[in-house]
């Protein structure tokens, strides 16, 4: 239990530290580059998320592995589970919202998309209002239903080790289920449907560079189709996570015995995509080392 709450803890700072390069980087680019990109302000609330996701679900774990039993009191569970999962829906939102402004950013000029291009990146910041007041009223019954385990340590769960779910009202389960369903359907249905745009974009313009290679001319890629490429594995690595995590959870739910290695590798899944994703960026887009010039 020891090492797996070590290399939770070494995960968790990993992507932090991560997610936090990736903001200074993307921050600067906006404050002081000549062209300021909507996508850069999206990437910067998606790692603001994503560090928020980690310090909610990483920390505390890791913390009551060395020692400290029941630190969080009622209100601190409160706060904690209910930052996780408003974190989690600004995840899935967010990413949406990036595969479909890059989509319509490589569109072609005449296309219809190409008129819904934001001409700012300010633009984009009533779409980040939104998704926080979704997700934040999604979320509101966990402020009535998670308690510390300091007031019952009867009721400790595999999934929470200091804070336990109260039983809720069939009627309350029955408006937030449905929600937060549809939220996601949404949101991937718009992610999906985008992704497969670029995919199509991009093979197209494989094929122009192939035809010009063949006529022995010189063709650059553009950077909006970089940055598409970069988007695409974003997608895919968030897909991955996403759907290996929610088959691990129907399966813990199925099976009868409680089935500790499975329940480790789907703590590791759930925090996979924020860990993963400002590495994939600083490896594509060579972050680092424009992040360590700015600073």
């Amino acid at each position: 239990m020891l090492i797996k709450e070590i290399i939770f803890l070494f995960m968790t700072m990993v992507g932090i530290l991560g997610n936090n390069s990736v903001s200074v980087n993307y921050m600067f680019s906006l404050l002081e580059g000549s062209e300021k990109k909507p996508i850069h302000l999206i990437l910067i609330h998606l790692t603001f998320t994503n560090i928020i996701f980690l310090f909610a679900r990483g920390l505390p774990k890791t913390i009551r592995a060395f020692g400290l039993r029941n630190f969080l009191d009622d209100m601190g569970c409160k706060i904690i589970v209910y930052l996780e999962r408003v974190a989690r829906g600004l995840s899935i939102c967010t990413s949406s919202l990036l595969t479909v402004v890059q989509a319509i950013i490589i569109s072609p000029r005449a296309s219809a998309w190409r008129r819904l291009r934001p001409k700012s990146p300010w633009h984009i910041l009533p779409f980040f209002s939104v998704f926080w007041i979704l997700n934040a009223l999604i979320s509101m019954n966990l402020i009535h239903s998670i308690k510390s385990i300091c007031l019952n340590i009867s009721q400790l769960k595999d999934d929470y080790n200091y804070c336990y779910f109260m039983p809720e009202s069939q009627k309350i389960k029955w408006i937030v289920l449905p929600l937060m369903v549809l939220r996601d359907a949404v949101f991937q249905g718009a992610m999906g449907g985008a992704s497969g745009y670029m995919i199509f974009r991009l093979h197209k313009h494989h094929q122009h560079v192939l035809y010009l290679q063949n006529s022995k001319l010189l063709y650059r890629t553009p950077p909006e189709l970089r940055a598409a490429q970069s988007v695409l594995l974003l997608m895919l690595c968030f897909v991955f996570f996403y759907w290996t995590d929610c088959a691990l959870s129907l399966f813990l739910s199925l099976s009868l015995g409680n089935n500790s290695l499975m329940i480790s590798i789907q703590d590791f899944l759930t925090i996979g995509y924020a860990v993963l994703s400002p590495l994939l960026l600083i490896h594509r887009d060579k972050l680092l080392p424009d992040c360590w010039h700015a600073r």
